[in-house]
């Protein structure tokens, strides 16, 4: 019962209130805007990059290749691949830079060859955990992108193993805190805020960046809290 109440306040009210000011400004229906969270959540699970499924808001769609041309990594370590549309948009713009390599970890294979036969991309399909961390060590700039199970143990376990190998001035995005605001926390243990949370109360060599986390208002990112940049 709780659980179906948060989610009319999350998914109706804010419909409610925008229908009744359009009617106030006397805005034809045809003419209205309106989109929120559950929209774009929406609409994120559409989002395709070369006919590949990439799962991605856009918001952070933007923002990623904004991160890319400016921190030119050496390695980009994305762990949760799915079906690779983001692991092949990723590959393309380093493709751009002529330079970088990709680590995509996952543990269920859904690519498709055009992802697969990228040169600058190696799978990895045994799941984060068992990723050997010293397949790094030939690299200077590295950025990490979590886009895992977004299960809180997951998520912190996966910072605790993978912030040590970010460069400092590059990022350890967390991706999806976004699902507590979709009313989906308990489900996830807290998900990935609590883990972001809990991982920067012992490491103070990350902020969160909210050069990104609020580039288009507060928080108006998938990965909420989610833009670890590591400073020292």
């Amino acid at each position: 019962m709780k659980k179906n109440i948060k989610k009319i306040f999350i998914e109706k009210l804010p419909v409610f209130y925008k229908s009744i000011l359009n009617k106030i400004l006397n805005i034809p229906k045809k003419e209205c805007v309106y989109f929120d969270t559950k929209t774009i959540s929406d609409g994120h699970h559409k989002i395709t990059y070369r006919n590949i499924p990439m799962i991605r808001c856009p918001f952070d769609y933007v923002m990623y290749q904004i991160i890319i041309n400016e921190i030119k990594p050496d390695l980009i370590i994305e762990i949760g691949t799915n079906f690779g549309g983001t692991t092949l948009y990723l590959a393309d713009i380093m493709d751009k830079l002529e330079h970088g390599t990709i680590h995509s970890i996952d543990i269920v294979r859904k690519t498709t060859k055009v992802t697969e036969q990228h040169p600058r991309i190696k799978l990895f399909m045994d799941g984060w955990e068992k990723y050997d961390i010293t397949q790094t060590n030939k690299f200077s700039k590295i950025l990490v992108i979590e886009d895992g199970s977004h299960m809180y143990e997951s998520s912190l376990g996966a910072l605790n193993k993978f912030s040590p190998i970010v460069s400092i001035g590059s990022y350890y995005i967390v991706e999806d805190g976004i699902i507590n605001e979709l009313g989906l926390k308990r489900e996830y243990h807290g998900g990935p805020i609590r883990a972001i949370n809990d991982f920067l109360k012992t490491n103070n060599n990350f902020i969160i960046d909210k050069t990104y986390c609020d580039m288009f208002g507060k928080n108006a990112t998938f990965n909420v809290m989610g833009y670890l940049k590591k400073t020292k």
